[in-house]
């Protein structure tokens, strides 16, 4: 499960990676959590667009959000076949910018906080699926979740799930639900290398969503 993460790279520099034709100016984000409005790129009339989307997806046919559980994030094992996700993985893929996420590992009665992010460095793409649900009274809203795989054997003593990592090479591909099926494009959602991801211990800061400072992503303990 991915239920927090961050995007601080400079807006410019997103711009340059994603190709979109918007110009946002965007202040760095450390403690981005469900429910708040997100960044996710995706195609509109054949070109790259940069949206602002609520984090928790909705499907279209869902009659009371209330009443529906909080969608963050979707397994790219059930994408194709969960009623929740099949429509969007199969017409709405999105691409969700971020430098890092944040898991947190059981340990006895508490729960130590990680930042896990590319060892490379940021930004990179988290594979997304995006939907627009309509209100009876006519107002809309686009929602997203973030797609995860199982974690490679490197993160499995911090969590059994990670953000699916869309490479550069296959964004189009992954955007295109037009001309790319989505058996095609799910295909390419795997576990990432063992050396892509690198993670160390964070102060329980992160906990409080109202704490978006830099300090969050501070270290207590060495990389892993």
């Amino acid at each position: 499960m991915c239920g927090r993460y961050n995007l601080t790279t400079a807006p410019e520099a997103m711009r340059r990676l994603f190709r979109y034709r918007e110009q946002p100016n965007f202040p760095p984000r450390y403690n981005i959590a469900p429910t708040q409005p997100i960044a996710i790129v995706r195609l509109k009339d054949g070109e790259r667009e940069f949206a602002l989307v609520r984090w928790g997806l909705i499907p279209s046919w869902v009659k009371d959000p209330k009443k529906f559980a909080l969608c963050i994030n979707a397994r790219a094992e059930t994408l194709l076949d969960k009623p929740s996700f099949r429509a969007a993985v199969r017409r709405r893929r999105c691409l969700i910018p971020a430098d890092g996420c944040y898991h947190w590992q059981p340990a006895g009665t508490v729960k130590r906080p990680f930042l896990v992010r590319p060892r490379g460095g940021g930004p990179i793409a988290y594979a997304g699926i995006w939907e627009t649900w309509s209100d009876p009274q006519g107002g809309e809203i686009d929602t997203c979740a973030i797609v995860t795989v199982p974690a490679n054997n490197a993160m499995r003593p911090i969590h059994d799930r990670m953000p699916a990592v869309v490479a550069p090479e296959d964004f189009e591909a992954w955007l295109d639900a037009e001309k790319v099926d989505a058996r095609e494009v799910v295909a390419l959602l795997r576990p990432a290398s063992e050396g892509f991801w690198e993670a160390y211990e964070i102060s329980p800061r992160v906990n409080r969503v109202a704490n978006d400072d830099v300090g969050v992503i501070e270290p207590v303990a060495s990389v892993l």
